[in-house]
């Protein structure tokens, strides 16, 4: 018989997880799995040390439930290993943009583990990151700027209380004060140098909880988009966020660049600290050297959901909320 193990954070989601396991152990033996859970401890990366534990004990399915950063940290446990199991993910954070880009229900932990019963899956790309001898891998976003500190500088109580909404307070505080970096950004096609306000690597097209900032992702070409707005003062980056809702207009843009690229090595000139946030956590500073791995991982998704295009799911959510303050 088949063996899963659910890796999942305690406290996340409200503990909705802990609340619900019995019903989701019970979704994963329907399917075929000998399924057992293991709940992460406080020990730094303890979900990934547990991930690739498993992994080498021959587990077949790794079940991520939790936030974008507990799916990273196994992610993380995974990516190195040669014979890497099929992950499954039961989304339980505040934006889980993974879950988004797989089409999993995103607020009902048991809804989101029952996908298992569709036998659909997907092979995605990893990104992984070098910097010296130390290697980690990310499987959604990484960003560098003043605006990528938005997700450590929310305090975990806060993003309990007020979810998505303690993001866009945050965001809205650092973009009046956004500080360009001078750095030189080398990709498969070019490079540029100069002051930047913000470098996004994408990996799908969920992004900070928007589907529309990457508007032609493509989950498995081994490719990542990379964006790179440059130095830009807030009535221009305004603009920008003004265009990206209105249907992915900021493409054209002329203060961003917008490239599909495998490789991508970034470093700061003039001495500038370039913090990196990987998949929504603190991942240490540039110069660093990013690699798109292809088809890295097989996961559970929701492939028949995957059919309708994400601009236009991205404006029509516009529309309903504006429609929903238009009539309070």
């Amino acid at each position: 018989m088949k063996r899963a193990r659910i890796i999942y954070n305690p406290t996340s989601g409200r503990e909705a997880i802990k609340r619900e396991m019995l019903d989701i152990l019970a979704v994963y033996e329907k399917a075929g799995y000998e399924t057992s859970a293991f709940a992460t401890t406080p020990e730094p990366m303890s979900a990934a040390t547990e991930a690739r534990r498993a992994a080498e004990s021959g587990f077949d399915l790794i079940v991520a439930a939790g936030g974008d950063g507990t799916i990273n940290e196994v992610v993380n446990g995974l990516s190195p290993l040669k014979n890497r199991p099929m992950m499954a993910v039961i989304p339980a954070g505040t934006t889980n943009d993974y879950a988004r880009a797989l089409k999993l229900p995103r607020d009902e932990p048991l809804e989101a583990a029952k996908i298992i019963l569709q036998n659909e899956t997907i092979k995605m790309d990893i990104g992984q990151i070098d910097k010296g001898s130390e290697t980690k891998y990310f499987m959604n976003i990484a960003a560098l700027g003043t605006i990528s500190e938005v997700t450590y500088a929310v305090p975990s109580l806060m993003k309990s209380l007020y979810g998505y909404l303690a993001y866009l307070v945050k965001g809205a505080e650092l973009i009046t004060r956004v500080k360009p970096v001078n750095a030189r950004v080398i990709f498969d096609d070019g490079e540029y140098s100069g002051k930047t306000s913000m470098i996004f690597l994408a990996l799908t097209n969920s992004v900070g909880g928007f589907e529309s900032i990457v508007p032609d992702a493509k989950l498995d070409d081994g490719r990542f988009t990379l964006l790179i707005i440059k130095e830009s003062n807030l009535a221009q980056m305004l603009q920008m966020v003004a265009q990206m809702i209105n249907g992915g207009k900021h493409i054209d843009n002329p203060r961003l660049i917008y490239k599909k690229t495998n490789q991508v090595e970034i470093l700061p000139l003039d001495n500038d600290q370039m913090k990196v946030n990987l998949d929504g956590e603190y991942g240490g500073d540039a110069p660093m050297r990013f690699t798109d791995l292809q088809q890295h991982i097989e996961f559970v998704a929701n492939r028949s959901g995957m059919s309708e295009n994400s601009v236009s799911v991205a404006k029509r959510k516009f529309v309903e909320e504006a429609e929903k303050l238009d009539t309070k």
